[in-house]
């Protein structure tokens, strides 16, 4: 007759310390910290980061979303005549997607025991990207991708910070990045394909705006 235990004395559906199981022998230990500090929520005993380093950077992130939003915005309402038409609509996208990344980065700063900083003042400082307005539809369209380049620098930068030491961060930060690339090859390619429908036609008088344009 069995009497429900296995050779080494331990419950059988047990998982003890052998090499299938090792970390579960510990989960007494990992029962007894999860109820200490229960006051700092997702942020454990084992959380590798440095946890104040983490906060800082989010906050940037949100500050530099918060900005890009901003911007989308003014581009998206300024932007006039016909080609423009055709690229407003993407503008008020990218506006909105950065908005769900602000609101992804202040959700994750309260998850860490962080206060997700909204405040104006200091927004455009905190912020990796600047708000420069421009002036033509072409100068608003190149500062929309200059910032998304330095987004996606300083982002990837923040992804190898982070590592293995806070998977969950790196991961929110992964999925950002990919929008952010996705959106400074939308911005390269209607600028580029703006600047060929203003182009002046070979033999007429050249437009100097439309010139610099080009640079």
């Amino acid at each position: 007759m069995s009497d429900n235990n296995d050779v080494s004395g331990r419950p059988e559906g047990r998982a003890g310390s052998d090499d299938g199981h090792p970390f579960v022998s510990n989960m007494a230990e990992i029962r007894r910290r999860a109820r200490q500090h229960i006051q700092n929520g997702a942020v454990t005993d084992d959380y590798a980061a440095d946890r104040q380093t983490v906060l800082r950077l989010l906050n940037e992130a949100l500050a530099t979303e918060l900005v890009c939003v901003l911007r989308y915005k003014r581009h998206y309402y300024m932007a006039g005549g016909a080609v423009a038409e055709a690229v407003k609509g993407e503008l008020l996208q990218h506006a909105n997607e950065e908005q769900g990344h602000a609101d992804q980065l202040a959700k994750r700063i309260v998850e860490l025991g962080g206060a997700p900083n909204f405040d104006p003042n200091g927004l455009a400082e905190r912020s990796h990207s600047e708000y420069v307005e421009g002036e033509t539809l072409a100068d608003m369209l190149a500062e929309d991708l200059i910032a998304e380049r330095i987004a996606i620098e300083s982002y990837r930068e923040i992804i190898q910070y982070l590592g293995n030491k806070d998977t969950t961060t790196r991961r929110l930060f992964e999925s950002i990045l990919a929008v952010e690339e996705e959106h400074a090859e939308d911005l390269r390619s209607m600028r580029e394909d703006m600047l060929r429908r203003e182009r002046p036609v070979a033999g007429s008088a050249a437009d100097p705006r439309a010139s610099a344009e080009l640079q």
